[in-house]
């Protein structure tokens, strides 16, 4: 085999996106999967006719990245509705996005979610996180979310537990909203531009199509590997591979143990989803349905076949249930745990779903703990000859995944141009 220019470990979004630049460039190179698909953590599985992401995600549609690299009308996006139904003192109010339901904000004013005061002064945060270019949120004073919407937002106690800890503790994985505020910026800017969206055959659909552009041949699948130096990898096996520059495009955790001190363990939040198969969905809409009780153990709610019927054989919906955190208990023990929660928001059809599979992510997002992303983007190159790239070097989300990726293949060609890899 002729020796590539690069070698990639790991064929995640980041490691996709990282050659897709390269190929752009005219390099060669070879990305070296330890799975038996592309996509890392962005896979659907299909279990009895219903594709299953592996833990529930959606793609903001407004993510910049996305817009640049991706054929967003080839996905096929089916975009879920621009608002969220709280479930509060035993009954769901509906939050309402005034941009696509003037009416139904406007009466969610006195809904109980939090108080009339609360609602207008999203208007004014909305136009601050807004504000300016994207870029120009990521130099603002980075502080615990918490304290960004309390002090900068001014919002109620009752608005922040009610509607932004199940909200965005759900999209970072921290229900404390210990999380940077950066992140939180950012997010919140994503979701005022466009609304979020899976696409119509499922989510692993976005890391084909960036795979399906790239060279044939480039990605090897079932290639753990084992150990990474400045211009080569060892996979499982013992078997040494050459390059001009090797790119550890891994989550997190792998990174580190690859790596070792050049890339700290980032710490990880994990996420926990149910998927049940249903007669009848519980909504009729593409709609998030958030605890605002704080009862759990499901934060939120969705019907992914109301968004993409696709998600379900005919004649059937696909609930997902999402729990924030690693639940160690037993399926059975937590499929019941769930359902009590559940039959108490829907009703004895609750009882008849049928489990399909619990997703147990111990690493969905790196921790983002006010502090860790200052700065917005950590350095790629580690050394002339070796990168890393991923989630944790930019942020936790698909776009930060993405960018971090076109960054490590910037610094890939810069050092081969200069003739220091």
């Amino acid at each position: 085999m002729t020796e590539p220019d690069v070698l990639i470990v790991g064929a995640g979004l980041a490691g996709l996106c990282c050659g897709k630049r390269l190929a752009e460039c005219g390099k060669s190179f070879r990305i070296l999967e330890a799975s038996d698909g592309v996509g890392g953590r962005v896979r659907t599985d299909v279990v009895n006719g219903f594709r299953l992401d592996r833990g529930f995600q959606i793609y903001l549609t407004a993510y910049p990245e996305g817009r640049r690299v991706l054929d967003l009308d080839a996905l096929d996006l089916k975009p879920f509705t621009r608002g969220a139904l709280v479930r509060v003192g035993g009954k769901f109010r509906r939050v309402a996005d005034p941009r696509s339901e003037p009416l139904a904000a406007g009466l969610s004013l006195f809904n109980g979610v939090g108080t009339a005061r609360d609602k207008l002064r999203l208007l004014p945060f909305s136009w601050d996180t807004g504000a300016g270019k994207l870029e120009d949120q990521f130099t603002k004073d980075e502080r615990l979310t918490l304290d960004l919407l309390r002090w900068n937002g001014r919002f109620t106690d009752k608005m922040i537990d009610r509607l932004f800890r199940p909200f965005f503790g759900g999209v970072a994985l921290d229900k404390t909203l210990a999380t940077s505020s950066r992140f939180f910026r950012f997010v919140f800017r994503m979701f005022a531009e466009g609304p979020g969206a899976v696409p119509a055959n499922g989510m692993q659909a976005i890391p084909e199509q960036i795979a399906a552009k790239l060279p044939t041949d480039s990605v090897r699948l079932n290639a753990a590997v084992e150990a990474v130096g400045q211009r080569e990898v060892t996979l499982a096996g013992g078997e040494v591979l050459r390059a001009g520059a090797v790119v550890v495009a891994t989550d997190g955790p792998a990174a580190a143990k690859l790596l070792g001190e050049d890339v700290p363990e980032p710490g990880s939040n994990g996420s926990t989803t149910l998927y049940y198969a249903a007669d009848r969905p519980p909504v009729d809409e593409p709609i998030l349905c958030l605890d605002g009780e704080g009862r759990g153990p499901v934060n939120s709610l969705v019907v992914m076949s109301n968004a993409s019927p696709a998600y379900a054989p005919p004649g059937k919906a696909l609930v997902s249930a999402s729990c924030v955190g690693l639940f160690t208990e037993p399926d059975d023990e937590l499929d019941r745990l769930v359902r009590a929660q559940l039959t108490d928001w829907f009703g004895p059809d609750v009882t008849g779903w049928r489990l399909l599979r619990v997703d147990r992510i111990p690493h969905s997002l790196p921790d983002q703990t006010a502090g860790k992303l200052d700065p917005w983007q950590r350095p790629v190159r580690l050394q002339p000859g070796l990168y890393v790239c991923g989630d944790h070097r930019d942020n936790g989300s698909i776009d930060g995944a993405m960018t971090s990726g076109w960054r490590a293949a910037q610094a890939v060609m810069e050092d081969l141009h200069a003739g220091r890899a």
